[in-house]
């Protein structure tokens, strides 16, 4: 099925305000409690082709929300997590969570609501799910405007029976604590930054087992781990884009391919060769 074109959901998820500054297009959308409003379906779905790159602000839905790209790879923010999103790994987000995303300019964005009233949420919170072949396939079925009743129905039990949280999922806990804030920033600005451990400790003041302890505690993951971790993130966005892959390991921060590709597998299960295949 060719998707490119824009199809809205509802007027629950309109867009309250739009600006757009240089190549930036920012969005505001509603804040809703789950189950603010009753929605005339079980699951709905929208997609758009963003032709720039495309900041939504916090907001929230009703209904439950999942969110994949047909092409490109996106980012969701929730908290303190940034939740990489590409046309492998889908993003669940129950009714009612507040969350803000960023959407690079050429990324063709799905995303399906599902009515609280008829859908249990598969998780208590945000939880990566495993896009299939099957599961696209399905949902692009409940896109197609003249399908009848009983085939809607049926293929919304379809995708029900087969939604489930995936064994990978593409998360960053991002450090919140002051001492944290400078790595943080660093990185965010050039992923490939390659500012050692001992190096933060004396620009910072502190001993490298206080920043160690500090990742521990506010990512579960210590530092260096961490470091790999926003690395691998940033590639998978340059990896939808079509880069090279040694051109990526380099542009990330990695010395080789090989060390990029032991970073990647550990993150994602899987090479990047084979995670762009996908």
């Amino acid at each position: 099925m060719s998707i490119d074109n824009h199809r809205p959901l509802s007027a629950s998820d309109r867009v309250d305000d739009r600006t757009v500054v240089g190549d930036i297009d920012t969005r505001r959308l509603p804040m809703y409690e789950a189950g603010a409003i009753d929605v005339p379906f079980v699951i709905a779905g929208m997609y758009e082709n963003v032709s720039r790159d495309t900041l939504w602000e916090e907001h929230s839905h009703p209904t439950h929300e999942l969110l994949w790209s047909e092409r490109g790879a996106s980012s969701a923010t929730i908290g303190p997590r940034i939740w990489t999103i590409t046309p492998a790994i889908a993003l669940w987000i129950p009714a009612g969570v507040r969350h803000s995303g960023w959407t690079p300019g050429g990324t063709l964005l799905r995303a399906a609501q599902f009515s609280i009233a008829a859908v249990p949420s598969i998780s208590p919170g945000p939880v990566a799910v495993e896009a299939s072949p099957l599961l696209r396939l399905l949902l692009d079925r409940l896109t197609v405007d003249d399908i009848d009743a009983d085939s809607r129905a049926m293929t919304e039990t379809m995708v029900l029976d087969i939604l489930a949280p995936a064994p990978n999922e593409l998360l960053l806990r991002v450090p919140e604590s002051a001492l944290l804030a400078p790595i943080v920033a660093a990185v965010g600005a050039d992923p490939s930054d390659g500012t050692q451990l001992a190096e933060w400790a004396k620009r910072l003041g502190v001993s490298a087992r206080t920043i160690t302890r500090a990742f521990l505690a506010e990512t579960g993951v210590g530092f260096a781990r961490w470091i790999a971790t926003a690395r691998v993130q940033h590639a998978i966005t340059l990896l939808a884009e079509g880069e090279d892959i040694d051109d990526i390991a380099f542009t990330v921060g990695f010395r080789s391919s090989s060390a990029f590709g032991t970073a990647f597998r550990r993150v994602t299960g899987m090479s990047p060769g084979r995670f762009r295949e996908q």
